[in-house]
């Protein structure tokens, strides 16, 4: 685990509500406060999508952030900055199979509950917290290391300008 503390914040956000740089990973959870304290579950409802919706569209349980992110767009535009917000990223079962694969990790991707991406901003500054899950217990820290350079570089890629 990494905190990664955003120096343009400006340019953040304009990535992540607007742009498409965190398109590609899934919505854990979302805390926005602005006017009111408004919470969303990534979590897609069983039966809204047909099973012909599921298998054309690749749709997991957690819905991407390209598929949310306008919702949430629409509680922080405005002339004032929001109080706060939270946002819980995931890559998704093909992208994390693929990162083991690359970096030849011994865990299989059945093994990885997440690779998570939290991000944070309160009280005028912006964190992003990577995190790990596994379902099964390990002293091996290989996945969290991996992981933790993974996203600098992912920043670095996207020229978001971080410090440790």
């Amino acid at each position: 685990m990494v905190a990664l503390k955003v120096e343009d914040i400006k340019q953040f956000t304009s990535g992540l509500f607007i742009g498409t740089t965190f398109d590609r990973f899934l919505v854990r959870e979302a805390d926005i406060v602005t006017f009111n304290a408004f919470h969303m579950d990534g979590r897609i409802r069983p039966g809204y999508y047909t099973q012909e919706e599921i298998g054309e569209k690749g749709i997991e349980e957690y819905s991407p952030w390209g598929t949310m992110k306008p919702v949430c767009f629409s509680l922080i535009k405005g002339k004032r900055l929001p109080g706060s917000f939270q946002i819980v990223l995931q890559l998704d079962k093909k992208q994390t199979q693929r990162f083991l694969t690359d970096r030849n990790l011994s865990v299989r991707a059945e093994q990885v509950g997440g690779l998570y991406l939290n991000i944070r901003y309160e009280n005028g500054e912006l964190y992003c917290v990577t995190g790990t899950s596994v379902n099964f217990f390990t002293l091996d820290k290989s996945l969290d290391g991996a992981w933790d350079e993974a996203v600098k570089q992912f920043f670095k890629k996207n020229k978001i300008p971080v410090s440790v």
